[in-house]
């Protein structure tokens, strides 16, 4: 199966919200500036991970970020990737889900996942047994309030009973807002093609390009009635600078920052790290995860990755470790959809 890029590739933000070594609120604020530069430059979206007691994640919150977020930009769309739904109850999380599409006027799109590390959960007394089953109870009252007509919601599972409750909210989109998962086994791209999810893969290209082709052969029989054609995404983090040696300057000790904080709750709880995770800047090079040039060198590596992943979507991770926002901004002017044609 081949894939031809869109005439006007579509490009979005992804965000960890990892710690940059400066005091928090200059972080966020940090952050709210550059997505008012994105927003202007013409930038899809922009996603945040969620993280807990970890210095990875200084966004734990992304809905009350992504609300600050919403008030200092007009055009960006904003979401969660993903809102881990083990750690609300899913009423909660369907009344915040409302409340941030209607406070960005309906520019919410809304990733939901269980989350990959059993320690964050366990910090909130979900234990990993009942995780998987907790999240599918929890997404499944989220799409049912989301989509249903009724006024009342009752449900009856295992972990959550609902009993004619309320439904005093609703999305600004309708039926609902777009929905994400991240994933990177091509079983799940199927699932996501059969549910009309839009999908945020990382990993060498070549990786991503088994699922993205897991999707596609299966929207085929699924596709119909939708407003827009799936995001098919692939995340990279990128550094733009004025020649190769400049950028690797900025990129290398930032991404090493990035991956001291990655791994923070892996070693103070002796756990082995993923396997795939590259264990310095030059294997994260090799791997394809971080693309590291000039403006014109990174633009046509990343339109590289994309026609092979087969993707339509492109995340750039702008900000990470100790970049300086000023170099996030010249990543963002090289990468902005403007000129990724």
């Amino acid at each position: 199966m081949t894939n031809s890029l869109p005439a006007k590739l579509m490009v979005g933000i992804f965000d960890h919200l990892d710690e940059d070594g400066r005091e928090i609120a200059r972080q966020y604020e940090d952050r709210m500036k550059l997505a008012e530069v994105c927003d202007r430059l013409g930038f899809f979206g922009y996603h945040v991970a969620e993280h807990h007691c970890t210095p990875h994640g200084r966004g734990p919150s992304p809905n009350l970020f992504l609300a600050g977020v919403a008030q200092r930009t007009q055009h960006l769309r904003l979401g969660p990737l993903v809102m881990l739904l083990n750690l609300y109850h899913p009423l909660r999380a369907f009344e915040e889900i409302c409340m941030l599409d209607h406070l960005s006027g309906g520019r919410l799109e809304l990733g939901m996942g269980r989350g990959s590390l059993p320690i964050e959960w366990g910090f909130f007394g979900i234990e990993e047994e009942v995780a998987t089953s907790r999240y599918l109870e929890a997404s499944e009252i989220v799409i049912q309030a989301m989509k249903g007509g009724a006024q009342a919601l009752s449900y009856k599972g295992d972990h959550f009973e609902l009993d004619k409750v309320p439904l005093m909210l609703r999305p600004h989109q309708r039926p609902q807002p777009p929905t994400w998962i991240t994933t990177s086994r091509p079983e799940v791209a199927r699932w996501a093609a059969e549910n009309d999810t839009n999908l945020a893969c990382g990993g060498p290209a070549s990786t991503v390009r088994q699922i993205t082709d897991a999707y596609r052969a299966h929207e085929r029989h699924t596709a119909g009635g939708r407003k827009r054609a799936p995001f098919l995404g692939l995340v990279r983090m990128v550094v733009a600078g004025s020649t190769t040696k400049h950028a690797i300057s900025l990129a290398a000790p930032a991404y090493q920052r990035w991956l001291r904080s990655f791994k923070f709750l892996y070693e103070i709880n002796g756990i082995q790290t993923p396997q795939n995770l590259p264990p310095d800047f030059d294997a994260a090079v090799d791997c394809q995860l971080c693309v590291v040039g000039t403006a014109a060198s990174v633009r046509q590596d990343l339109l590289n990755h994309v026609e092979e992943a087969g993707a339509n979507y492109l995340l750039c991770q702008l900000a990470f470790g100790d970049l300086p926002l000023e170099a996030s901004y010249y990543t963002a002017t090289s990468v902005h959809p403007g000129v990724m044609a």
